[in-house]
């Protein structure tokens, strides 16, 4: 039995022993299998991962190949056509530099002022007055004021080395220090010319040289633009080859300010342009300060605090050593350049007289700017033509496309402001027209329309499409991603009083018996009454609207309105200013229907509305389409006072007046001027009517 069961176990231990042995043959070759496996997919993966590696360094080559195209390309196309976010991003080399400030000797002028004579004439930016001169001497004053519009006179015997005197700016402008890192830009001064007066063209320079630190000066160019007297030739040539930075680029066609300057640009080498005009004096620290401002932000554009130097004496008017009430630039809807206090929220925002003051436009003559941020927001629009216009055009365009105005108020540069232009301009004043066409365009958008109402001429320009071609402008306005003139309005400039871009009734108003329109006068800023002219169809001083508010708007230059008071209509600054203000009794007007028969062509009037007084005046008008014709009988001057009441008593005196009472009141009284046989209808319902007999 016990060797049965042996034979049993080693039965079964045969039997698995040879299942074990065939299973451990099956593991081994699955295993072998499997290894091989393996290895041939480690190398199908290593071939494909060198193919991709292969794959990825042809792309990336054909990427660089591309790339490298690309810039070629990019780099020869204009500069103003690169586009840009709206806080564009611009690579500026950066140079070493140390810490700390900048010392004095650093800072040292490119010239030593010569030894001053203080009994000189104009010594120390005094006067030059002249009580007596000989028959020859006035002679030799009224051609230099004929050529020049200031006294060239005067100018020829003032030293172009005189100084202006003690430093006389706020005292954290004198001390002012700067600092060296960020360094301060180099600069190229810019200073184009047109038969310039040779003694403030000269004197010019030399202030330049004298209150320059030479270590921020690179170069003085002098542009002439096709100037044809002979000093301005062969002796300049000469008399500057003492100035290893001055040099002279000549423009041989007269084609303007804006063509001129855009050839200094070019020429120019440093990192900044500094644009000056041909008659101006340079004052203590004028440069650094506008150069410190561009080095803490690039896309600041930046004017000095300017300086005013008597066109007659050559008085300069030195800084007030307590600053001063300073102004910005505005603009009128005329698109001219104007002057205006500083609104209550820049004076609060600004700690001390080294604070920059934010301006919605510049005058443009006098500036700094990165020469390449100059040329990124396209420098000038090449097709504007001589002068006019560059200056609003440029302001609206650095504010709406990411830059700044600023003025720097330690920064002092004298002008001779001229009272007009001696040059005249190769195809006439419409230049500027056109100029302010191009700008509008562009830059305005739907307010444009309000520019067109008050310029005949531009309004022709655009009817006609004489402006130009603008792609290019557009291009830039489209790439620099530049706001819209709304938003400048709101944000820049949110106290211009912005008329109605539809207004009721606009034109001019004239006269039923003569050919004459209402015009408000010369020089009439307000106060004074107005006139009858003879109508000239082009706007101007006989340009009015009539208001939503119900006013006779004349919005030219300033916002004036037809005020009734006693005695004849006057123009005034108007009280309606919008900002939660309101237009009073004396300034509103209303349309209303009067049945005149003896005028066969009027059919309205305008009437002085309710208001804080009674009604004082009545002004006769008609319309037709946006034309205001004022009903006038031919008389020189016409009083009278109105108050609204039922029966009418008058007396007639045959000289030259008529005298007649309103019952219950004094209401009116009446002048006429001359008057020889007058006949009058009385229609009680609706108006009084005349007729004149001369």
């Amino acid at each position: 039995m016990a060797h049965l069961k042996r034979l049993v176990r080693l039965h079964i231990k045969k039997h698995y022993y040879k299942k074990f042995w065939k299973l451990g043959v099956v593991i081994f070759f699955f295993l072998v299998v499997l290894i091989l496996m393996q290895r041939e997919v480690s190398v199908q993966y290593s071939k494909e991962e060198s193919k991709m590696e292969r794959n990825l360094k042809n792309k990336n080559k054909m990427f660089d190949f591309m790339l490298e195209a690309v810039n070629n390309i990019k780099d020869a196309m204009p500069k103003m056509q690169i586009g840009a976010p709206i806080k564009p991003s611009i690579d500026i080399p950066q140079r070493p530099c140390l810490q700390g400030y900048y010392t004095a000797a650093e800072l040292k002028p490119v010239l030593d002022r010569p030894p001053q004579d203080s009994n000189a004439p104009g010594a120390s930016g005094k006067p030059f007055k002249v009580t007596h001169l000989s028959l020859e001497e006035q002679k030799e004053k009224e051609r230099g004021e004929t050529k020049h519009c200031f006294n060239a006179f005067a100018s020829d015997r003032i030293s172009l080395h005189r100084d202006l005197g003690p430093d006389t700016r706020p005292p954290e402008c004198i001390e002012q220090k700067f600092k060296r890192c960020p360094p301060l830009p180099t600069t190229s001064v810019i200073i184009v010319f047109h038969n310039e007066a040779w003694s403030t063209l000269l004197r010019t320079v030399h202030s330049v040289l004298y209150s320059s630190p030479a270590i921020l000066l690179k170069e003085i160019i002098l542009v002439d633009e096709a100037s044809v007297d002979d000093y301005l030739h062969e002796k300049l040539e000469e008399y500057i080859k003492q100035f290893s930075i001055v040099k002279i680029v000549r423009q041989q066609e007269r084609k303007g300010l804006i063509t001129a300057r855009l050839l200094g640009a070019a020429v120019a080498t440093a990192e900044t342009l500094t644009f000056l005009d041909a008659h101006c004096e340079c004052f203590y620290g004028w440069l650094e300060p506008l150069l410190a401002r561009i080095a803490e932000n690039y896309t600041a554009v930046v004017s000095p605090d300017i300086a005013s130097i008597d066109l007659n004496t050559f008085e300069f008017n030195k800084p007030s050593p307590y600053g001063s009430n300073h102004n910005r630039g505005n603009f009128d809807w005329s698109l001219s350049f104007g002057w205006e206090s500083l609104p209550d929220h820049e004076k609060q925002r600004r700690k001390d007289e080294t604070y920059p003051i934010k301006t919605p436009t510049f005058a443009g003559g006098l500036f700094s700017i990165s020469k390449e941020y100059f040329e990124h927001i396209g420098s000038y629009d090449e097709e504007m033509e001589i002068w006019g216009g560059e200056n609003i055009e440029m302001s609206f365009r650095v504010w709406q496309c990411g830059g700044q105005l600023e003025i720097m108020p330690c920064s002092v540069v004298g002008h001779v402001f001229r009272s007009k232009s001696p040059h005249t301009f190769p195809k006439g004043t419409q230049v500027i027209a056109r100029n302010q066409v191009r700008l509008a365009e562009v830059w305005m958008d739907e307010y444009k329309e309000i520019f067109y109402r008050r310029n005949t001429d531009a309004a022709k320009i655009v009817k006609q499409k004489s402006f130009g071609d603008l792609s290019k402008r557009f291009e830039i306005k489209k790439r620099l991603q530049c706001k819209n003139f709304t938003w400048y309005l709101n944000t820049i400039y949110p106290e211009v009083y912005v008329p109605d871009l539809n207004p009721v009734i606009s034109g001019y108003i004239k006269s039923v018996g003569q050919p004459l329109c209402l015009d408000v006068g010369e020089n009439n800023q307000g106060g004074k009454p107005l006139i009858l002219y003879t109508c000239h169809g082009l706007g101007g001083n006989q340009y009015f609207e009539y208001s939503a508010q119900h006013e006779i708007r004349h919005n030219i230059q300033k916002e004036l309105c037809l005020h009734a008071a006693p005695g004849v209509v006057q123009l005034k600054a108007c009280v309606y200013k919008g900002h939660r203000t309101i237009a009073p009794g004396e300034q509103i007007w209303e349309i209303q229907k009067r049945t005149i028969p003896e005028a066969t062509t009027a059919e309205s009037s305008i009437l002085p509305g309710s208001g804080s007084i009674p009604c004082c005046h009545s002004l006769y008008v008609i319309t037709a389409a946006t034309t205001i014709q004022w009903h006038y009988t031919p008389a020189t001057a016409i009083q009278w006072h109105y108050t609204p009441v039922t029966a009418i008593q008058w007396h007639y005196t045959p000289a030259t007046a008529i005298q007649w009472h309103y019952t219950p009141a004094t209401a009116i009284h009446w002048h006429y001027t001359p008057a020889t046989k007058i006949q009058w209808h009385y229609t009680p319902a609706t108006a009084i009517h005349w007729h004149y007999t001369p």
